[in-house]
């Protein structure tokens, strides 16, 4: 069993995974950012460093799908490849922060992986609102996003409301997260449980 927890930055993917896998005692596979050697340039300069990161995510969101497939285990994944596809790559080059020439390229090798591998059975998806989103990126206090620009926040949330609507991988199921706090809430990390217990049971 494959899920996986999509989201735009600051949402809660990370430790949704964390208390999902301690609950169902799956395999966790997190999304690289403290080995990630662009993130911190990026940040700083999002223009040229903006390839290379979105290539070094695909590259390891890859490997960790090839890796799922291999174990036969059941595994939780914190993010996939296809919001650095449809969100994170697109909305560099429409924001001018990705030229034609490297987009083309990026898609090209999209491509390729995409066609060897398979969505997940199911894609939970965290939809927040900015001003939540601002305040858990805070909350968090990572150096590198100080930086993060509102306007990008925004132009990724609708980019992820688009890609949702026509997400057609496989199973989803939309937590809400703007009022709930599951990290600190018992009761409502058991309600996102119990819904994910009732979608698992149709692909069982």
């Amino acid at each position: 069993m494959h899920i996986a927890i999509a989201g735009n930055i600051g949402s809660g993917k990370t430790t949704l995974t964390t208390l999902l896998s301690k609950h169902f005692k799956w395999k966790a596979q997190y999304e690289d950012v403290e080995n990630n050697p662009y993130l911190n340039d990026f940040y700083k300069d999002m223009q040229r460093w903006s390839f290379n990161l979105q290539v070094y995510f695909l590259n390891s969101r890859f490997r960790q799908i090839v890796d799922i497939k291999e174990s036969g285990d059941n595994y939780i994944q914190d993010r996939t490849i296809y919001e650095d596809a449809y969100i994170f790559a697109p909305n560099l080059h429409s924001m001018g922060l990705m030229s034609s020439r490297d987009f083309e390229n990026y898609k090209e090798i999209f491509n390729i992986m995409d066609s060897f591998i398979k969505g997940p059975d199911l894609l939970i998806y965290l939809r927040a609102s900015v001003p939540k989103l601002v305040e858990q990126i805070q909350k968090r206090g990572r150096d590198y996003e100080n930086s993060i620009r509102l306007d990008y926040l925004t132009r990724l949330n609708e980019r992820y409301e688009a890609w949702i609507d026509e997400y057609d991988k496989g199973e989803l199921l939309i937590i809400e997260v703007d009022n709930i706090d599951f990290s600190e809430n018992k009761n409502e990390l058991e309600d996102i449980i119990n819904k994910l217990e009732n979608r698992l049971k149709k692909l069982s």
